[in-house]
């Protein structure tokens, strides 16, 4: 694994990031704006799951015209973070701040994927409901605790790399 990330880190972009400067700046304002975009369109989603706001609005209409954007913006927070990470994969791969986010991340992206697996059985019942049942509004929480998790130790990995 060592010699693997010491070739990403060696590759031309990767030094290019790491050297120059004014990327690295950008890209993490790139990441930081994209993943803002994410947090805040599943916190729309996640808020209506807890029966919070947009009581009026059915949770499959929400998550029609959320999710797109969701999932464009966290493409670009993945690239932009992968550019990140490739500049000093050595440093971040060693960091428990850097393997706490990604490990939240993948438990976000789980609980999303367990929820959008086993929605389509009964959600019809309770779509328009002010409160859905309570599974539903687990998952809700749970996304809301793992997405702070993310943002968290994402902002801690500045201070730990320093």
């Amino acid at each position: 694994m060592h010699e693997l990330l010491l070739a990403l880190q060696n590759t031309g972009f990767a030094t290019a990031i790491r050297e120059g400067e004014s990327l690295f700046p950008w890209i993490e304002s790139i990441h930081v704006l994209a993943i803002s975009l994410v947090v805040g369109t599943i916190l729309l989603v996640d808020l209506r799951l807890l029966g919070f706001g947009a009581h009026r609005r059915s949770l499959s209409g929400l998550m029609r015209e959320v999710l797109p954007l969701t999932w464009g913006a966290f493409a670009i927070a993945a690239t932009s973070g992968f550019l990140l990470f490739a500049s000093a994969a050595l440093k971040y791969a060693a960091l428990w701040e850097f393997q706490a986010k990604m490990l939240l991340l993948a438990g976000a992206g789980l609980n999303m994927a367990v929820f959008h697996l086993v929605r389509g059985h009964g959600m019809a019942a309770w779509d328009e409901a002010a409160l859905p049942p309570p599974a539903a509004r687990a998952a809700g929480g749970l996304s809301l605790c793992l997405w702070l998790g993310v943002l968290v130790m994402g902002r801690v990995i500045g201070f730990a790399l320093q």
